[in-house]
Formats: C-alpha cells, structure tokens, sequence
C-alpha cells in the first residue's frame, strides 16, 4: 500500500471509528437524558459544567453552545474550584460533571460539597458504575465501544460522543425554550455579549487588597498563605515594584511532584517567568481572547513601567456582574 492510500485508509478508519462510537450513544439515549433535559429546564440556575484534560475542553465548547442558545451556563475547572472558584456555584445550579472513566480525582472531589448545598448533578461518563455514576442524581451514558486512537489510548470517539451529546443537550433545551433567531442573536458575541466584552480591562479588574501580591525571594510558606488569602488560585511576583513572574496552582502541582517539599525554597525557584500581560486600556474581549489563546484564566494588568495595577480572573468577564450571561 503506498503512503498516499495509507494516509486516507487510516483517516477514513478512524471517522468509521467515530461513527460507529456515535451510533452506540444514540442507541443508549433514553430515560436518563429525559431526566437531565428536565432538571435544566427546572433549575432556577445555571449549568455548571466540569471535567479535566481533554473532558474539559470538550466541556468548555458545550459552555459556549448552551449560553448562545438560551441556557446559561459557565465552565467550572474542577482544580480552580478546589481553591476558591467552589464559591461561584449556588444551590439553584445544576452540575453537568464530564469523565470518561467516572473516577477523576479531582471532579469526585467536587461532588459532596456541591450536594450538601444542593446542586443537582448530571454525569457524562462512558462507566455508568463508577464513582462519579454513583454520586450523581442523573447519569447518561456516553460510553463508546473504543477509542480510533491506534493504541487505544488517547480520547477520540469517547470525546467526540461528548461532544454530540452535549450538542444534542442544548439543542433539545433550546427547542424546548422555543428560543427564536433574535434571542439567538441576543446571546451570540456578535450581538450583546460583543457589546459588553468593548469594556475596557480597568473597568472590570480587580486592584488594591484583592491583588494577590509577594516579593521575589520570599519563603514559599509565606507565599502559600497569600494565595490562600486571596482565593485567585495565583500570586504575582514582584521584584522592585515591577512583575517577574507569576506562580499558579499548575505551577504548584508541577513543583511539588519534582520537588516534593517546598519548604526551604523561594518563590522564584518555581514561578512562571515573564507571564502574559494586558494593558488597563485593551479591551475585555482582548483579555478574553488573550485568556482562551494561552489556556489560562488569570492575567495580570500592568503599565508602562511593567507595575502591577490590576489582575482580571476570567469569571470577572464571563461570571460577574454586567457580565453575567443573558436569561437568567
């Protein structure tokens, strides 16, 4: 076989793969998506979805299709709302939790907080057994019967069959809402949501005691407590008035698994250098636009002088205030 053939035959492999994993899902479609349908059009809430890896990219798109079409909903990254970003979601939400395997660490441990407080959840696993199935007041199935990866390993079909079905979620609600072209209009970023993202960064951003702020060469204990302290799951590293580095929650769990103790160490042996920054004068969509390129949800606001003046959390543009989605 030449290389040219062997190109389309594996290509052509791995869409029948795909096919065959989305033709599976539909067949398991019943009762319990029934269940998940009526438990958003009940809720008084928004859709908080979660998952991690690829789970959580996939989740981020269903994010983006449910709020143009009518239902709000806002991503939730399950590591972010183990430090502070848990105070976002409300009794009145609904949790759209995503896992393949049902036994993410770091979703599972969501669960029993959000559930003393009264979240419903809905679970997307592909293992209806697992303990994420078990937790959850509703689980759709989303199970594939393999991957089109060759080695069976990375997520292909068992994402794609997320992803239709997340499509099929919202696509079901927004009929359901009779959502029309304009409402559609309403909620897509050329329409309102392009109006509100022409704010500027300094109208939105957070300054003075929210500033999550250490020296370069301080302790990390210290440092610790500052991040704790302010609940933006980072600290800005300064050195002489002007920003270094930047020291994220990622950047703590890489840390930790090469160092394993990080006392004893300063902040800059583990920090981030020279971060993505914004000006106060760009505008909000730059900053989300920024955000989205790089995948990450803080951005510190410096001058001309590279002085910090601000810091803009993603939620601040998507989850607060003149930001807040449409229809709730």
């Amino acid at each position: 076989m030449g290389s040219r053939d062997l190109i389309l035959t594996t290509a052509r492999k791995v869409i029948e793969v795909e096919i065959e994993g989305l033709h599976a899902v539909k067949e398991k479609l019943g009762p319990s998506f029934v269940e998940a349908v009526e438990l958003i059009l009940s809720a008084r809430g928004r859709v908080v979805v979660t998952g991690i890896g690829k789970s959580g990219l996939i989740g981020r798109k269903i994010v983006a299709t449910l709020s143009s079409t009518g239902t709000p909903a806002f991503f939730l990254h399950p590591a972010e709302a183990l430090h502070g970003d848990l105070g976002m979601v409300v009794g009145q939400d609904v949790l759209l939790a995503i896992s393949n395997s049902g036994e993410t660490e770091e979703v599972n441990k969501l669960l029993p907080t959000l559930k003393h407080r009264g979240v419903k959840i809905i679970a997307f696993t592909g293992q209806p057994g697992s303990t994420l199935a078990k937790e959850a007041h509703v689980v759709v199935d989303v199970g594939v019967p393999r991957e089109a990866c060759p080695l069976g390993v990375a997520p292909t079909a068992s994402t794609t069959a997320v992803l239709a079905v997340g499509d099929a979620l919202a696509m079901t609600l927004a009929k359901l809402r009779d959502i029309k072209l304009e409402d559609f209009r309403r909620n897509h970023p050329g329409g309102s949501l392009g109006e509100r993202l022409r704010v500027q960064v300094q109208e939105i951003m957070l300054t003075g005691e929210a500033l999550p702020l250490v020296e370069r060469g301080q302790p990390m204990e210290e440092v610790l407590k500052e991040m704790d302290r302010k609940r933006l799951g980072c600290v800005l590293v300064l050195e002489k008035g002007r920003l270094v580095g930047i020291l994220t929650d990622g950047d703590l769990r890489r840390a930790l698994l090469r160092y394993g103790d990080l006392r004893g160490l300063s902040v800059e042996v583990i920090m981030t250098r020279h971060p993505k920054v914004i000006r106060p004068e760009r505008l909000a969509a730059e900053a989300l636009e920024l955000m989205e390129k790089n995948l990450i949800t803080v951005l510190p606001v410096v001058n001309g002088e590279q002085e910090v003046i601000g810091i803009l959390h993603l939620h601040d543009i998507l989850g607060k205030g003149q930001f807040k989605f449409t229809g709730v």
